[in-house]
This record gives structure tokens, sequence and C-alpha cells, in this order.
């Protein structure tokens, strides 16, 4: 397997997890009534935190990734009792993560379908106010389709990556 491919496994299960997080901490706190549905605040304050918290977070399981390949890369020069000292797991991190045009175009055939999520998201928040539904239910459409959206991009990516891309 390769570097981009694990990485980009690592970020869907995160955003994965931290949609799930994100759904059951305020829908939960909805469902027992200890908050209205319609305060605007608590979801505003909410939805931040959780930007916060999943930016901090993808950072924080980024470095964890990237020691633990670190390791299994000098475990794995170790058992071939090849040299193996931090230049060396360097060079050998640093080939794993060049990024060809193949990288490149699984890219950005996996941002468009990000993006198409996240437009119609938002086409559906602003439909859903044109309907009569509250400005938090906009509020989590946007939100939810947006991490919808990350989560999809990278299972794009995890796709193309096993099936292969064409450059057509």
């Amino acid at each position: 397997m390769f570097y981009q491919e694990k990485k980009t496994i690592i970020s869907v299960l995160a955003g994965v997890l931290f949609l799930i997080a994100y759904c059951i901490y305020t829908f939960t706190r909805v469902r027992l009534g200890m908050v209205a549905p319609n305060d605007l605040k608590f979801w505003a304050i909410t939805i931040l935190i959780f930007i916060g918290i999943g930016i901090a977070g993808m950072i924080i399981i980024q470095v964890v990734f990237h020691i633990l390949l670190s390791i299994t890369i000098a475990v794995k020069k170790q058992a071939r009792n090849e040299k193996c000292d931090d230049k060396e797991i360097e060079r050998t991190i640093e080939l794993e993560m060049v990024e060809d045009e193949m990288d490149k175009l699984i890219e950005l055939k996996s941002m468009r379908i990000g993006f198409i999520i996240a437009v119609v998201g938002f086409v559906s928040a602003l439909l859903s106010l044109v309907f009569n539904s509250s400005a938090a239910v906009m509020l989590n459409i946007i939100f939810i389709s947006f991490c919808i959206g990350t989560i999809a991009e990278g299972a794009t990516g995890i796709y193309y990556y096993r099936k292969g891309i064409k450059n057509g």
C-alpha cells in the first residue's frame, strides 16, 4: 500500500469518527431537551468548536501516523539486517512521500467529487430555508454536507488508488 493511500485512509477514518462524534454530541443534547433546536448560538458555537477539534485532531493524527510510519520502516529495515540510521529512515520516508502525476490527478478528481457534494449540500441548505426550515437546520445541512464531501473526497481517492486512473 502506498504512502498516499495510507494517509488518505487515516484521514477518511478520522473524518468519519469526527462526524459521528458531532452527531452524537449535538443530536443527543437536542433529543434530551438540553438545547432548543432553534438556538442558533448553540449551533454556531458547537460547529466552531468541532471545526477546531477537527483541525487539531487531524494534525495530531498525521503526526502520529508519520511517527508510526517511521517506526515501521525502521523495524522492516532491521528485520532485513539493513543499515538503519535516522538519515536512512528519512530518505526512505521522503521517497515514499514523493507525489507524482498520478497522485495529482487522483487528488483533482477526488476534490471534484468533494466539491460537488459540498455544493449540493449548500444548495439543499438554502432550499431548506425556502421550505420554512429553521436556520439551525440550514447550518447543520451545510456543516454535515461539507464533512460528507471531505469523507467522499478521501473515499474517492482510495478508490482511484486501488482501481487506477486514466488521463481522460
